[in-house]
């Protein structure tokens, strides 16, 4: 029989999972030492994972060893957000996202962003002040987030789970803060696999194929620029980018902009 699975320092009576939670986290931690590849990343994340954190979209991001740059990362099964609406949720004015990153660097706790929940600190989370035309712009809904820093308190990793089922609550809070650190392992694992497996097919080869033009709408995709603010840019119709767009992830060998970027970025294809 499962035992209930609890922590009480404070706010006990969200510092506890119920046995069936107990036994999903189990099952999660379980399956997350058998990833290997980012396809397999996803497909956890749909598992036992949405019996805990019942979500839509998953912003992360990694920042690991000198040089490497924090960057996130989509992973959705809606049609509803797309890499425009996480540009959106990233503006550096009233970005959703970025307020959250910037609460949980100020706080060092979890954040929740839901429009029937008032700014200010619980416990054992915050909800930080938003702009909330810039949540409903990015389709985003809400969001559960939590990271982890890095000796010198630069970010190490961010996670950002939005279009979460039901109303946001300290239980989620203490999820995030279980749940994490497991993320932040298993993303590094399938990073760095990511990595040498695309060293080990020569990379180099793959730059080459791109262009000059692909390149500067890879510049501009990286700095979070829709199709339509490519165009107007480089002054020619949203059409023509989008073509250069299905060129670019076919030649990279990726599935959305977001992963285009990192990799160009990677390769050396373009810079901040």
């Amino acid at each position: 029989m499962l035992q209930q699975f609890s922590i009480g320092v404070r706010e006990h009576h969200h510092k506890e999972l119920t046995p069936d939670q107990a036994g999903a986290f189990l099952e999660v931690v379980d399956a997350s030492l058998r990833i290997k590849k980012k396809a397999q990343f996803f497909s956890w994340l749909q598992g036992y994972f949405q019996f805990l954190l019942p979500h839509e979209v998953l912003l992360c991001g990694l920042s690991i060893g000198a040089g490497r740059p924090f960057t996130l990362e989509t992973f959705s099964s809606t049609r509803y957000v797309t890499d425009t609406h996480t540009a959106v949720s990233m503006q550096e004015t009233d970005g959703v996202v970025l307020r959250a990153i910037q609460s949980w660097q100020e706080t060092s706790l979890p954040v929740l962003v839901d429009p029937y929940l008032r700014p200010g600190s619980f416990g054992n989370f915050t909800v930080p002040e938003i702009d909330q035309a810039n949540l409903q712009a990015s389709e985003l809904r809400n969001l559960a987030a939590y990271g982890l820093s890095s000796a010198d308190g630069s970010i190490s990793s961010f996670f950002c789970f939005s279009r979460v089922a039901g109303e946001l609550n300290g239980n989620h809070a203490y999820l995030l803060e279980l749940l994490v650190p497991y993320l932040h392992s298993v993303l590094m694992r399938v990073s760095d696999s990511a990595t040498a497996s695309a060293d080990m097919l020569g990379d180099s080869s793959v730059a080459g194929l791109i262009t000059m033009r692909e390149k500067e709408i890879l510049h501009w995709v990286h700095t979070g620029k829709s199709n339509w603010e490519i165009a107007t840019i480089l002054q020619i119709s949203p059409l023509t980018v989008k073509n250069h767009m299905q060129n670019i992830l076919r030649k990279l060998d990726v599935q959305n902009r977001s992963h285009a970027a990192s990799k160009a970025f990677r390769l050396g294809l373009i810079r901040n």
